[in-house]
């Protein structure tokens, strides 16, 4: 299959993309977090404190900080069983599901990212680690200073010798394909964008700065971390800072000197670890590499920046809905992180106020983050936005519609109720669409980005698209509402009804948001 078909065909016909004997080796399934064997351990504090604050400027970091930050983004956090009921003719059959969970949502909870950092703190050798999820500990994979190594990965357009910690932000592909196939391909870009929202989210709180690269030499990265690019790759990384922010380097010599991968990997030796992941046989999955492949930068002369296209803001509606300006909104991210969850049968049909609209979408957008795609204060809102089909809400008549953030309006698009129309576009009916008030669509370009960055920008299209999705999920709890992310969706149903794809714009993931009643399962936090 070529490519351009493939990642068609994984929005628009994703019933194409997977075999038609497919069948899910529920009994070879691997581990939810990769395991290293062998290698010097530094124990990371179990002891996390129950909120997170800020700390005193320019203050040097310390390693039991860095946990506390690791746990927060990817820590395992809690144990939990639910009971399924199984319809069957004779009796109802009763199983149960039993899962560790982690603060960010995941496709099926098989978490396919992993988290490395290189460190540069008094209290650890500096170098390249792996954060051990399973044990909350630290692996020493590489010692040394890779300042120079890691600045010219990223073309030299940031300052890494004033950063204590660098994360990098892989996805190992197997975690996920041996249960949605090629499919799978969608989840990581969308899994690793939630991870990079939850990272900003945590950096922010604890008074970090951060850069998020896109862009760098893949291969050479993988090398250094000691990764096969058939199995494993990275997607992002974040260097933290305790500086107001991660300079960018004004060099004019770099910005003319071509880096190439290759180069780089000669610098240093190959790591050869040994892992363990349980499964016993671990299927081939061509497309996935080949698009890996055609994703990778080899050279810095591919990098390159996206001019915002201010001819894009919609005007789509007939009718503006201004919305109230809310007073400024704010909430304890550590207590959010604790008591958010993804409903599905629990959504219950409830008003929702105007404000509480507002405050919703005003927030979802109301962020900035240093990024390599644009300036130095990038915009998710210059390449995604978000849509939405309401119910029930307090002076907005039910309908379909666009938020303006600039205009902080809602753009009416056609006037009704929509229910019936995305319950029946939903491929596994698991949220009764009936009892939720709000259904929002994060929508992209059609082309993912592909003329700017290749197929690299499908993926981070749906890492753009993954960190709104995190902060909707946050601000909507804290507003004491649920949201629960879903792909299984008619995007060609959601295009027609937005009349967006003439426009060339598509829905890249639907959440359902809005009150829910407590689920009836048993769980435990798992931190001390």
């Amino acid at each position: 299959m070529e490519l351009e078909t493939f990642i068609h065909h994984l929005h628009f016909n994703t019933e194409k993309i997977f075999p038609s004997d497919w069948q899910v080796d529920w009994e070879d399934a691997p581990l939810p977090y990769k395991l290293y064997r062998g290698l010097p351990e530094i124990p990371l504090i179990a002891d996390v404190p129950l909120t997170l604050s800020g700390r005193e400027a320019q203050c040097e970091p310390s390693l039991k900080e860095l946990g506390h930050f690791l746990w927060y983004v990817y820590g395992l956090t809690q144990y939990s069983q639910s009971a399924l009921i199984e319809e069957d003719k004779e009796k109802a059959a009763v199983s149960y599901a039993q899962l560790f969970r982690r603060f960010v949502p995941s496709g099926g909870a098989l978490y396919p990212n992993e988290l490395y950092v290189y460190v540069k703190l008094s209290d650890a050798p500096m170098g390249i680690y792996h954060y051990d999820v399973a044990h909350h500990r630290l692996l020493l994979l590489r010692e040394g200073n890779y300042d120079s190594y890691l600045s010219r990965c990223l073309g030299n357009s940031c300052d890494l010798s004033g950063c204590f910690c660098t994360v990098f932000l892989s996805t190992l592909f197997w975690k996920n394909f041996y249960k949605y196939n090629n499919f799978s391909y969608r989840l990581q870009g969308l899994d690793a964008g939630v991870l990079i929202g939850q990272s900003l989210e945590a950096a922010n709180t604890m008074g970090f700065s951060t850069r998020l690269c896109y862009q760098f030499l893949d291969r050479a990265i993988n090398h250094l971390l000691g990764l096969s690019n058939q199995d494993e790759s990275v997607y992002a990384v974040i260097p933290l800072s305790v500086k107001k922010s991660i300079d960018n380097v004004e060099n004019d010599h770099d910005k003319e000197e071509i880096i190439s991968a290759a180069e780089l990997c000669r610098e240093v030796p190959p790591l050869e670890h040994v892992t363990y992941n349980r499964s016993k046989r671990v299927m081939d999955y061509p497309l996935l590499r080949k698009l890996n492949e055609a994703s990778m930068f080899e050279t810095t002369q591919s990098f390159v920046k996206i001019k915002n296209n201010q001819s894009l803001k919609r005007s789509l509606g007939t009718e503006m809905i201004f919305l109230p300006r809310a007073e400024c909104f704010s909430y304890n991210l550590a207590s959010v992180c604790r008591e958010r969850h993804s409903p599905d049968v629990d959504f219950i049909l409830g008003k929702v106020s105007q404000t509480q609209l507002s405050t919703l979408l005003k927030e979802t957008f109301s962020f900035s983050y240093q990024n390599d795609l644009d300036d130095a204060k990038g915009h998710v809102e210059n390449r995604v936005s978000l849509y939405g089909c309401f119910y029930n809400v307090e002076g907005v008549p039910n309908g379909a519609y666009a938020y303006n953030y600039g205009t902080h309006a809602l753009e009416r698009i056609m006037q009704g109720d929509y229910r019936h129309i995305l319950q029946f576009g939903l491929t596994m009916p698991n949220v009764n669409l009936y009892q939720v008030p709000l259904c929002m669509h994060v929508v992209g370009d059609t082309d993912h980005l592909k003329k700017e960055l290749g197929y690299r920008g499908y993926r981070i299209q749906q890492m753009e698209a993954g960190i709104l999705v995190q902060r909707l999920l946050l601000v909507s709890c804290a507003l004491g509402m649920g949201g629960h992310p879903l792909l299984g969706f008619d995007s060609n149903q959601c295009d027609e009804l937005y009349g967006i794809h003439s426009k060339g714009k598509t829905s890249l993931i639907q959440i359902p948001v809005g009150p829910y009643r407590p689920r009836a399962w048993l769980k435990g936090s798992l931190y001390s």
